[in-house]
């Protein structure tokens, strides 16, 4: 670091960090709401691309104010609530932005300002959004998954996540391999669907990123996400039957963040 940098108080690199990740997770937003309509993931009015129109209530169809569009702080003035009509703001939306003030900060204690850094910070707003669209719509799109196995793939060409590229290649035909294998023999067994082709391609873009050998831990703690996440729901009262649609997502995204904090933290079979 250089000497001005070195003059730069320590906490001002966590509070840029948490508000990059703050505004990248009001985009995210934004990929969440649109996106899975745009790719014909599921039904419904076109919500408009990425770029454009301007962010709008999806009741009215008003649009939101500049004012209220700053990140967190927009939801605290509206008091979660639409300026116009008063509509309920879904609590998915500051959320999605503390979880992408929380990747900045995750991703700059670990990693400090490098690289791989910025790397870790990509992967945790793919996992967010992946998750999160995966939890509304029981889609994870291609686009989403497919573009994160590429990246692992890069970023261990770039001697980042110390996997070789060779490894990283395996570790994503491993991962999309195995859970592709489990979902036919569930078919074959139980005429149902176990997993999804999203759910392998996601396990495949992790291995992707940290090698074949992080695999299991990684399934493993989905799997406790999963059968928690089941049971908290049981407990509200949800009825959970043998063909109710469970997805597998989320668990898999939180489990892959954990995997990036493992490894940012050296811990055996993570490093």
């Amino acid at each position: 670091m250089d000497s001005a940098g070195a003059m730069t108080p320590h906490w001002v690199f966590f509070v840029t960090a948490a508000a990059l990740g703050a505004v990248l997770g009001s985009f995210l937003n934004v990929v969440i709401y649109r996106g899975p309509v745009l790719w014909k993931l599921v039904d419904g009015e076109k919500r408009g691309n990425l770029a454009s129109p301007r962010s709008y209530c999806p009741s009215c169809r008003k649009p939101i104010r500049s004012l209220h569009l700053i990140p967190l702080a927009g939801y605290a003035m509206l008091g979660g609530k639409c300026a116009d009509c008063s509509a309920p703001i879904s609590l998915r939306y500051p959320l999605v932005e503390v979880a992408g003030a929380a990747a900045g900060i995750i991703a700059l204690a670990l990693f400090g300002l490098s690289l791989e850094g910025a790397g870790a910070f990509v992967f945790f707003l793919y996992l967010i959004a992946l998750g999160a669209i995966d939890a509304e719509t029981g889609y994870l799109p291609d686009v989403l998954t497919l573009s994160l196995m590429v990246l692992g793939v890069v970023a261990n060409a770039l001697d980042l996540f110390n996997a070789a590229p060779g490894a990283a290649i395996l570790g994503a035909i491993v991962g999309y391999g195995a859970f592709r294998l489990v979902d036919m023999i569930f078919l074959r067994l139980r005429g149902i669907e176990g997993l999804g082709q999203g759910d392998a391609k996601l396990l495949g873009a992790i291995g992707a990123w940290f090698g074949w050998p992080v695999l299991p831990p990684v399934v493993f703690l989905a799997a406790i996400m999963a059968l928690i996440g089941v049971g908290l729901a049981a407990l509200r009262g949800a009825h959970i039957g043998r063909e109710t649609p469970i997805p597998f997502g989320p668990a898999l995204a939180a489990a892959g963040g954990a995997a990036m904090i493992a490894h940012g933290l050296n811990l055996p079979y993570f490093s």
